[in-house]
């Protein structure tokens, strides 16, 4: 069988999660899994600027053939934080769609549902599926990966199993 990567991406502007996996006879191993950081203080431009470079440097090194990214939540008490999400979002696919692949998005709570059952699971209930998922030895940390990889398993199991329920 033909072996398959996947980008799994958790956006944000400070901290944004990458994951690669590989899906190869039913098995999914990372790759490589870890963090774009944009500069905590620095402008807009250049924050986006960094996430922009460091996705793309992943997308160029490794190889995918398909991005799944988190999709934009955010309380509507808070507009501005959608907003300013927004652009690490467009970024991110701007990335993707420029190097050719395509872009897959997925809701937390889909994301949460497939991995463990509950919509609403916890960031640590999260970590220890994802754990046991890919057998690691550890909890992925930050939790920024662990979402990420998540997500990149989300598609995984959608992508070759269509008709579950997610």
């Amino acid at each position: 069988m033909e072996s398959r990567r996947i980008l799994g991406i958790d956006p944000g502007l400070n901290i944004t999660g990458y994951a690669v996996v590989e899906a190869k006879n039913r098995q999914v191993k990372i790759i490589e899994a870890g963090v774009v950081r944009g500069k905590a203080r620095g402008s807009l431009p250049a924050r986006v600027r960094e996430i922009y470079d460091g996705v793309r440097d992943v997308i160029e090194t490794l190889k995918p053939e398909a991005m799944a990214i988190e999709q934009l939540y955010s309380h509507y008490e808070r507009p501005k934080t959608a907003i300013i999400m927004g652009h690490a979002r467009g970024v991110l696919c701007l990335a993707a769609e420029q190097a050719g692949l395509p872009i897959h998005h997925y809701s937390a709570t889909q994301i949460k549902k497939l991995l463990t059952g509950s919509g609403r699971a916890p960031k640590s209930q999260m970590q220890l599926s994802v754990q046991r998922e890919l057998g690691l030895a550890e909890i992925p940390d930050p939790p920024d990966v662990a979402d990420a990889l998540a997500v990149a398993l989300c598609h995984y199991y959608l992508e070759s199993s269509p008709t579950q329920v997610a």
